[in-house]
């Protein structure tokens, strides 16, 4: 943790509540690092955000309903949703509580754009790069979507600051068709944290079983 003098990725984040409260605990982090007398300057974090997985589940929510107006939002939730983490982003960066900080030598917690990859093959292979560039940013994308970008993305210099009224619009009109934002983003992080934790033991069990498979070694006399 930050406190710790020890640089972090927070990961997993769908809503931007949780982002919020992210970014607040890197602040009181890094407000505690200094008051230990750490070197602000080489603790580095990054915030990461979950991306296409939104379109995933909210857009499978639209088919359920299955009008015109449902069809015209697919695709446009995980896009809206970063640009408005974004925007938190930059409010963060503009507060008195970082001023203080960054005059301390701090540097921000970036946002990192993580599940990038488009999982719809109706979409464009380089969606969740190109429509989502913007200063300080980190973009981690699987090999496919990598060779994609380079080979065809065209890659503006931002496509993120400048579309935030359109991006809450689109929250909006999800609410009108009732679909439930929080709802959609607690789903995400549960199933998730579900993986991840699934992962983790399975990761455990390999390790003992590794151990196990070891001779012992014979103590030297």
């Amino acid at each position: 943790m930050p406190g710790g003098g020890i640089s972090i990725n927070v990961t997993l984040i769908f809503s931007l509540s949780r982002y919020d409260a992210v970014m607040d605990a890197f602040l009181d982090g890094m407000e505690r690092a200094q008051n230990a007398s750490h070197d602000l300057s080489s603790i580095g974090s990054v915030a990461s955000f979950f991306v296409s997985r939104v379109d995933t589940e909210v857009d499978s929510r639209l088919d359920k309903i299955g009008t015109a107006a449902a069809a015209e939002l697919r695709g446009r939730a995980a896009i809206a949703n970063a640009r408005l983490a974004y925007q938190r982003y930059e409010q963060m960066l503009a507060s008195p509580r970082w001023a203080r900080l960054q005059a301390a030598g701090a540097r921000p917690q970036r946002p990192l754009w993580a599940s990038t990859s488009t999982k719809d093959p109706a979409y464009p292979d380089t969606r969740y790069v190109v429509d989502l560039v913007a200063p300080g940013v980190v973009n981690t994308m699987p090999e496919a979507t990598l060779r994609a970008v380079a080979d065809h993305g065209e890659v503006p210099a931002d496509s993120v600051r400048g579309h935030y009224d359109d991006a809450q619009q689109v929250l909006d009109r999800l609410r009108t068709l009732d679909i439930d934002y929080d709802d959609v983003v607690q789903t995400l992080e549960d199933d998730g944290v579900a993986k991840f934790d699934a992962s983790w033991d399975q990761l455990g069990e390999q390790l003992a079983a590794t151990l196990r498979a070891q001779p012992t070694r014979q103590k030297r006399t």
